[in-house]
């Protein structure tokens, strides 16, 4: 395992910087930089504690492992234990027979250069060990003003229990007691992981068990969001507890593979077993990845939807047309987030907290796709550094510093801490090596809801009205289709400098599509913005389509619609493949009436990363075009979904593409209404490549 967790990592994904001079070995191949191993005096425990006060609690026992093992890696280096020579003085009896069957000593002066060695050796050590001792109280100490912890907390517990094993070292090397016997802190752990959970649980039920809330018998669960009233044990799912901090912590090392067996095997699910079940598609996405570095588009594909065959379809089959978790009845949202390189995923998340009217129900799940420098060398996007004489823009891409971590700083947040404590705070961490476009990163998003009431989608800079939550859900259930209703919208935009989102202009309505023209867009279809009603309107009235970047629904559209796993470097072609599959499977769109959230939308001259130019990096092809050659062929899916006439099943097979039809039949429209309905209702013609006027949509005559 790597330094940050991520195993069979290192060195892999190496480019060179812009400045750096690219160094070649004897094949001619660039050589991979790789980070040196952390050093004997790097304390590697430091972050995993720092980031650990900022997550679950019961996480807390990793710092004990951490430091125990960097204790007993100490000790094997002074030889205290190395049971082959006796410890510290079976070392130094070691080094003296071999200088006296070499000549340099005489038996009759063994015992004086015995007691004078074994005296020098021993001072050094219990002086070695004092100073580690030193050491940790100076860390503790920082730690505990860094986060205003109080006396007796567990991280204080912790350094205090291995400073006492110190203390015994130190002890037995002067003759005070034997040496410390070595614990099974892999076992220990466990336990304890296990225990702290269920203190936690009975904590919070203690706390918040019986309180009545909005009159209907709910009470408050351990989580912070409400369920109804029942035993303890009423979302077992969300235990136990994945801590979003540190980054890349990896919920197989934290609770065994058993929590992916009960997921796949035992109909057993929780969020950690399936964070891990995703995880580990993840390394096997980096493996991939690395081996394929120099293949064709085709191979990449047919290898991608291969590994996602392998690891995630199982999780899709175990659950296949029913809820993975219970839908809780209790007004909780759920906010899926697919993070790339956002400079503002944690202001977004403050927002979202600090303006909603019931904090408590909202849950998070984000997908933070960042650039962590993790063996590579992280850059800009392209940016615009002026124009040249012809009046044309000159671009530059620059190396930059690894991403800030929103998460990071949400959960550091005094204000905001406890909802990270809480569990309501998801986070899945990828690598921006093994991002592949928003399409993959929303399926991940959605694989972290816990049961929570609504599902909404969203990108991570955004900006909130007051109440937004309490509004949203008010709106919903005014749409005539409810609950089987979908509010979605294009959000207006802001800049970083404006004034506070207030809301409550007039949402817009989307009505109209064309098809593209770009050849990098393969005459996908995109969707636009029609009229706005002509009167306020006593509720809202449906629209034709959904918009990827803001909707809102009940969660059981995640059992109607769920998220397609097999859509990876496809950027254009979601937003139609959402509408016609929510609408034949019965849902109903509405435009909500007022807006109540604000997008940041960011023109290519804001010079941020996009993940098509980390896709060329990773293939060795810099620049667009080469996931332009993945795209163009895993948008075949969307465009044999909703029937393009030359994207038919003999067509796919005839170009070899045939693998993008994998599991189809469970991603593709719904059996409710037909996909010949949907063409009509939405004015589209195939044949003639138009898109028309869709009268009902416009006037918002259609409840």
């Amino acid at each position: 395992m790597s330094e940050n967790g991520i195993k069979g990592n290192k060195g892999d994904f190496s480019y060179p910087s812009s400045t750096t001079p690219t160094k070649h070995s004897a094949n001619g191949k660039p050589k991979r930089k790789r980070i040196s191993p952390v050093s004997k005096n790097d304390d590697g425990g430091a972050r995993i504690i720092v980031a650990l006060i900022a997550g679950a609690g019961a996480a807390f026992l990793l710092a004990l492992l951490m430091l125990m093992s960097r204790l007993e890696a100490e000790e094997l280096n002074n030889g205290l234990l190395n049971s082959n020579v006796g410890g510290a003085k079976g070392v130094d009896d070691q080094i003296m027979m071999e200088e006296i069957s070499q000549g340099h000593a005489s038996p009759g002066g063994l015992l004086l250069q015995q007691e004078d060695r074994m005296k020098n050796r021993r001072e050094k050590l219990v002086s070695q060990v004092r100073k580690m001792k030193h050491v940790y109280d100076k860390k503790l100490d920082k730690f505990t003003r860094m986060f205003d912890l109080p006396p007796g907390n567990p991280l204080e517990r912790i350094v205090h229990e291995g400073e006492g094993r110190l203390d015994g070292i130190a002890g037995a090397m002067e003759g005070k007691g034997g040496m410390p016997k070595k614990v099974d802190m892999r076992g220990d752990f466990e336990d304890a992981i296990r225990e702290d959970n269920e203190r936690y649980k009975a904590k919070q039920a203690k706390r918040e068990g019986r309180d009545k809330t909005d009159g209907v018998g709910e009470r408050q669960a351990s989580t912070g969001g409400v369920v109804r009233d029942g035993d303890e044990d009423s979302a077992p799912h969300l235990y136990p507890l994945f801590p979003p901090l540190p980054a890349h912590t990896m919920a197989e090392d934290l609770f065994g593979k058993k929590i992916m067996t009960d997921v796949l095997s035992h109909d057993k699910p929780t969020v950690a077993g399936i964070v891990a079940i995703l995880q580990r598609f993840l390394r096997k996405l980096h493996q991939l990845l690395v081996e394929n570095k120099h293949s064709t588009s085709d191979d990449v594909i047919q290898k991608y939807f291969a590994l996602a065959t392998e690891y995630l379809a199982p999780l899709e089959e175990a659950y296949r047309d029913r809820s993975i978790f219970p839908v809780r009845e209790d007004g909780s949202i759920f906010m899926s987030l697919g993070a790339y390189r956002d400079h503002l995923l944690g202001e977004t998340l403050r927002q979202a907290f600090k303006t909603a009217a019931y904090p408590e129900r909202l849950f998070v799940g984000a997908v933070v796709q960042n650039c962590f420098g993790i063996d590579v060398q992280c850059r800009t996007g392209v940016e615009v550094k002026g124009k040249d004489k012809n009046g044309r823009p000159i671009t530059k891409i620059s190396d930059r510093q690894p991403d800030v971590n929103g998460i990071e700083q949400f959960c550091t947040d005094p204000d905001y801490k406890q909802y990270c404590d809480s569990g309501q705070i998801r986070a899945l961490y990828v690598n921006e090596t093994e991002s592949n476009g928003p399409t993959t990163a929303r399926y991940f998003a959605s694989k972290l809801w816990g049961g929570e009431t609504y599902f909404v989608q969203a990108d991570a800079h955004l900006r909130f009205a007051p109440e937004w939550d309490r509004l949203y859900v008010e709106e919903v259930k005014l749409a005539k289709s409810y609950p089987k209703a979908v509010l979605s919208a294009y959000p207006p935009g802001f800049s970083e400098g404006d004034p506070p989102y207030k809301g409550g202009s007039r949402g817009t309505r989307l009505c109209t599509c064309t098809f593209s023209e770009s050849d990098v867009e393969h005459k996908i279809l995109r969707i636009n913005t029609g009229n706005n009603c002509r009167a306020e309107e006593d509720a809202p009235s449906q629209i034709a389509y959904i918009a990827a970047g803001f909707f809102f629904a009940r969660a059981e559209f995640l059992v109607d619609v769920p998220f397609d796993p097999y859509l990876p470097w496809c950027f254009m072609g979601e937003e139609i493949a959402l509408s016609l599959r929510a609408w034949t499977h019965g849902w109903d769109i509405y435009a909500p009436r007022k807006n109540l959230i604000a997008h940041q939308y960011r023109p290519g001259r804001m010079g941020l990363p996009k993940f098509w130019e980390n896709t060329g990096r990773v293939f060795g092809r810099p620049g667009p075009g080469f996931n332009t050659e993945l795209q163009t062929i895993t948008i075949q899916r969307i465009k044999h979904m909703v029937g393009y006439k030359e994207s038919t099943t003999d067509w796919l097979e005839g170009k070899g593409y045939q693998v993008v039809l994998t599991d189809f039949e469970h991603y593709g429209p719904g059996d409710i209404r037909t996909m010949s309905a949907f063409l009509e209702h939405t004015k589209i013609d195939l044949q003639t490549e138009r898109c028309g006027h869709i009268d009902w949509c416009n006037d918002c005559t259609l409840k």
